[in-house]
């Protein structure tokens, strides 16, 4: 695994390990979450973008049926 370094404000920080120890994770912990669920398609993204293409083209796919 690749390390990243961020800069977080005093009070951005306080606010992370704050909601980190209310769900009795490190700070590391709860950001590694929140990437893997940022960056991991769900099957929502996935339908959403599939409707948005289907209403987009109807017509199109009208005339080529």
């Amino acid at each position: 695994m690749t390390p990243l370094t961020i800069n977080l404000s005093e009070d951005k920080l306080h606010q992370l390990q704050k909601i980190a120890q209310e769900k009795g994770i490190t700070p590391e912990e709860l950001l590694q979450t929140k990437i893997n669920e940022w960056l991991t398609p769900t099957p929502d993204d996935f339908n959403q973008v599939a409707n948005y293409v289907l209403t987009k083209n109807a017509q199109l796919y009208n005339r080529l049926a």
